[in-house]
């Protein structure tokens, strides 16, 4: 297992390099399995997906960053990730932070 900070490598299937993105489904589970590798934080799930303009793909990862007890009050983030038409990632960005009982604004 590797440090924080240290990057891992060879962690990417070349299955994955092969072929491209075969719907909303595929590149939700592409953009979270890349984004888990990245953060060391677990996933909850996938809160929207949607092509970009360069006909990849745009996806919102939910992730919990610090659980606390009543869970009600443990801290959450949405990610976006965008993934290149090939289903690679091109980068991440966190674009939320929330508390889990916090309502939408």
């Amino acid at each position: 297992m590797t440090e924080p900070g240290e990057r891992r490598r060879g962690t990417t299937s070349t299955r994955t390099r092969e072929r491209p993105v075969r719907g909303a489904r595929d590149a939700a589970r592409r953009a979270a399995d890349a984004l888990s590798e990245l953060i060391r934080h677990r996933l909850e799930g996938v809160s929207a997906v949607c092509r970009s303009e360069d006909e990849g793909w745009i996806v919102n990862v939910d992730v919990l960053e610090v659980a606390r007890i009543p869970d009600t009050t443990s801290l959450l983030a949405t990610y976006e990730v965008e993934l290149d038409p090939s289903g690679d990632l091109v980068r991440y960005r966190r674009i939320a932070r929330y508390r889990r009982g916090a309502q939408d604004q």
